[in-house]
């Protein structure tokens, strides 16, 4: 049976809108984020963040509290637009 693959809803836009905004504000490239993420206990490759940034992959909570305390920020802050004006 094929599944089709999940949707990416407004929140799960918003928080990869998030995740790169602070992750350039921070000086990071992608290998770098998803390197912290590892070191955190949750493995992530360059790649899944980019398919989580752009979209294309959904971020479950296990992702978004490990990209979340590599940020520096809080869960919350990802799913807001409440950082858009942060500064790094």
């Amino acid at each position: 049976m094929a599944t089709r693959p999940i949707e990416i809803g407004p929140s799960g836009v918003q928080a990869a809108r998030n995740i790169e905004r602070l992750r350039l504000l921070r000086g990071l490239s992608q290998r770098g984020l998803a390197e912290r993420c590892t070191a955190l206990g949750r493995p992530m490759t360059n790649i899944a963040l980019s398919r989580t940034e752009r979209a294309r992959r959904p971020c479950d909570i296990d992702d978004l509290v490990a990209i979340a305390t590599a940020l520096d920020v809080s869960p919350v802050d990802l799913l807001t637009d409440s950082v858009a004006g942060q500064r790094g």
